[in-house]
Formats: structure tokens, C-alpha cells, sequence
């Protein structure tokens, strides 16, 4: 029997376009019916160099199914050489060519020696959501660009977190993981945001080795970059928010890397100094409002539900009623994903649920006994519910509805400190 799906978290994985639109001056080239890009873009931090609106696209109709769309492809990708001044064209596939079996891969082949370079993901929306489309498109990079180098740049990091656009931290988020791995002396390198592009793709097979910031996100593209590229990689499952999972954070990244400890901890005591200064001059507050909040739901992806729930247990004492967990987390990983909830200060384990039906998360969320008003952080469908038990609500995950975010971020001491702030100005609101 079918059954319905309420409010999901995610999109198809052709909604990878905003991935490739994340890395400067590549353009997606959808071999898609029309409109797609429409449906899946951002309404809001989505323009720039190449908006949406303006990605080629085979638009490919009932002819074309009869036919095929390779022609059409072949056209278009030539045309936006021509037109369009980009630095990489990815061309990603919609579901009817899939369906139909166009074979993508060897138009693509037929522009091997155009003067820019031009690649494909196999993007098809039955095929998984934005999560395992942004895999893919990093899976094309690697598989189809990237060479392995005999030179490697000493301190050299590659670091991968956020899925661009799908978390709208995701700028200032990879900003501030790459201010704090310059800061223990390491050189980070990344492919997403201003001024990244072509030029740091091509640094990629130099690294010492890649830093994986995501509990399953990504973790199969540096396996393959391990056994194609000969780079090692570190997994570091849980997005550091706040000073005990930052400072853990930098001590495994700097061991991992062969940074002198003595360096390491004069980093971490000068943040931590600053960050407990700025908790001790609200400690009145959070004590009252512990009252009133004591237990707490996250509902978002793996990254933020389990980096997001460490930090209120760990650093501000608050206790975990269920997490949930929205990004459709591939079965084979959810025990892993599970246990790191387990791992939390104060002898507390959390209940993780994966779900992605927002009607159970719902009716889970309005049955609990949060003792006293629920804090709920989550996507803006968790607003409505929220407010009818008299609880607090952050918009932290997607969809984001209430807020416009530049590039704010929630990792590191200070995303911690910005976490803070967002959530007790919610709470303070409810006396005035």
C-alpha cells in the first residue's frame, strides 16, 4: 500500500546543481526536463555568477523520450562553451534520460579536448536525495578530473563539511573550520565558496590528507580518494560546535597530522578563556532558563542533530528528549551515527530517531514530556508545534524560513558563542 510522505527534509539528488553552483565559476549542465532547476533551487543566497535561472538545460519532451536526448545534449553542452565563461561544466542527468538510457557519459567523452574542462553526474532522483547527489558530484571530480601527484604540499588539508545551500551555514561554517586548522599551523584547502573554484580542485591530489567534518556525508568520497588519489583521510563525525567538541576536535586533528601538542593546547587555551569568560557573564540567565527548558529535540540532517545535541549536553547542561535525524541516513550507517549520540558528558546517552515523515516527528514531538516548555531547534515546519505547546523554536535546518544568512556559522568557539545568543533570544522573548 502507498504511503504518504509529509514535509521531507531533502531534495532529488538532481538538487547536486547547487553543489556544483557552490564552487566558483563551474556551471551545471542539466540534461533534465524544464523547470527542474526552477523546483529545486533556493529562493533565497541562490543567485550570483551563475543563477538558476540561467543554467543550460535540455528541457528534453516526449520526442526526446522517443528518441533519445543526445542530440539535444551534445548541442547544448557545445553552446555553453560557447555562451557561457566558466571554469568546469558539470553536466548532471534528470530522471527521463536515465529512465530512457541516454548514454550521457560518452556526449560528455566527445568534449574531452574542448579548451575547458567537462564532466557528469549520473543525478536522477530515483537514485537518492541531495546528500547522495552531492556524493556524486564529488565522485565525478574525482573519478573524471583529478590525478594523482607524486608532489605532496607539506600541511596541506583537505577539508569537506557542509552540503552548500542545503545547510545555510554552509559558508561560514567551512570558513571557520579553515580559520581554526590555520590556526595550529596546518594549510586547509577547500573547493566550496568565494574565491575556491578550479583552482583549489586542482590542489586537492597534493594534501597530506583529507579532513572528512560530516557522520556520513562525503565518507565514500574519501574512501575513493584514498584508493584512486593515495590521500588519507581523517573522519571526524560530528560538526564541532561550542569549546568541548572544538577543543576535542582540534587535539584529533593535530595528532592525526603530527602537530606539536604544546602548539595545539596554547590554541585551544587561548579560545576557551575568551569562550567561558562570555558564559560566566550570562550564567544567571542560563541557570533560569534551565528551569524552563530542560530538555530538548533537534530535527535536521545527521550533521546538525548530532553535532548540535552534543553541544547543548555538553556545554550548556541541558538534557536530550529524542533527536531526529531528516536526511534519510543510508541504512548501513545508522548504527555508527546512532552511537556517537552515546557519547555525551554527564554519563547522558540520547535517543536518536531517523525519520523522515514530519507528521511522526510531530506527533512524537507533541507527546513527549519535555517537564516544562520544549526547546525544539529544527526547520521551520517544527514552528507550528512548537508553539502550540508553549515551547522555544530556532530555525537551524532546512527549510529555513525566518532568517536570511549571509555567512554566519555555528561551528567552532564562536559559532558556539552565535548558537547561544540565537537560542536565548528566543527564550528571553517569552517575558517581554
Amino acid at each position: 500500500m502507498a504511503k504518504l510522505l509529509d514535509k521531507q527534509r531533502y531534495k532529488c539528488a538532481l538538487g547536486a546543481m547547487q553543489s556544483v553552483q557552490a564552487i566558483e565559476r563551474t556551471l551545471p549542465v542539466l540534461h533534465s526536463g524544464p523547470g527542474c532547476a526552477q523546483k529545486l533551487s533556493e529562493s533565497i543566497g541562490s543567485s550570483g555568477y551563475f543563477s538558476p535561472n540561467i543554467f543550460p538545460c535540455t528541457s528534453i519532451n516526449e520526442k526526446d523520450v522517443v528518441f533519445g536526448g543526445t542530440k539535444k545534449l551534445h548541442s547544448t553542452i557545445d553552446n555553453a562553451l560557447k555562451v557561457i565563461d566558466a571554469d568546469l561544466y558539470i553536466v548532471l542527468t534528470g530522471c527521463i534520460p536515465e529512465i530512457v538510457g541516454d548514454d550521457s557519459g560518452e556526449i560528455v567523452s566527445e568534449f574531452a579536448d574542448a579548451d575547458k574542462p567537462v564532466i557528469y553526474a549520473q543525478t536522477a532522483g530515483f537514485k537518492g536525495n541531495n546528500y547522495k547527489g552531492h556524493e556524486q558530484v564529488v565522485d565525478a571530480i574525482i573519478e573524471q578530473y583529478l590525478k594523482k601527484s607524486d608532489l605532496k604540499e607539506e600541511g596541506l588539508v583537505n577539508i569537506w563539511a557542509d552540503v552548500p545551500y542545503q545547510d545555510l551555514f554552509w559558508l561560514g561554517n567551512i570558513r571557520e573550520l579553515e580559520n581554526l586548522i590555520r590556526e595550529i599551523g596546518l594549510t586547509p584547502n577547500t573547493i566550496f565558496g568565494y574565491k575556491r573554484g578550479i583552482k583549489n580542485i586542482d590542489r586537492i591530489p597534493k594534501a597530506q590528507f583529507n579532513l572528512l567534518v560530516s557522520p556520513w556525508v562525503g565518507l565514500s568520497n574519501m574512501k575513493k580518494m584514498e584508493r584512486k588519489l593515495g590521500i588519507p583521510y581523517l573522519h571526524y563525525p560530528t560538526l564541532p560546535i561550542g569549546a568541548t567538541e572544538t577543543s576535542k576536535f582540534l587535539r584529533e586533528v593535530g595528532k592525526f597530522a603530527g602537530v606539536d601538542e604544546e602548539k595545539i593546547e596554547k590554541v585551544i587555551k587561548e579560545h576557551e578563556d575568551y569562550y567561558y569568560y562570555l558564559i560566566e557573564r550570562y550564567a544567571d540567565l542560563f541557570l533560569e532558563n534551565r528551569v524552563i527548558n530542560k530538555q530538548f529535540s533537534v530535527v535536521a540532517d545527521a550533521q546538525y542533530t548530532l553535532g548540535i545535541t552534543k553541544f547543548l549536553v555538553n556545554d550548556l547542561g541541558l538534557v536530550p528528549a529524542t533527536q531526529f535525524i531528516t536526511d534519510d541516513t543510508p541504512k548501513n550507517q545508522r548504527e555508527k551515527v546512532a552511537e556517537e549520540f552515546k557519547k555525551l558528558n554527564f554519563g547522558l546517552e540520547a535517543e536518536v530517531a531517523f525519520e523522515t515523515d514530519s507528521h511522526k516527528i510531530h506527533e512524537e514531538i507533541k507527546s513527549h514530556d519535555y517537564h516544562g516548555y520544549p526547546l525544539v531547534l529544527g526547520g521551520y515546519y517544527e514552528k507550528e508545534v512548537t508553539e502550540g505547546l508553549s515551547g522555544n523554536f530556532l530555525n537551524i535546518s532546512w527549510p529555513v524560513q525566518d532568517k536570511v544568512v549571509f555567512d554566519d556559522f555555528y561551528v567552532g568557539y564562536t559559532g558556539g558563542i552565535r548558537l547561544i545568543e540565537d537560542i536565548y533570544t528566543v527564550a528571553v522573548q517569552r517575558f517581554n
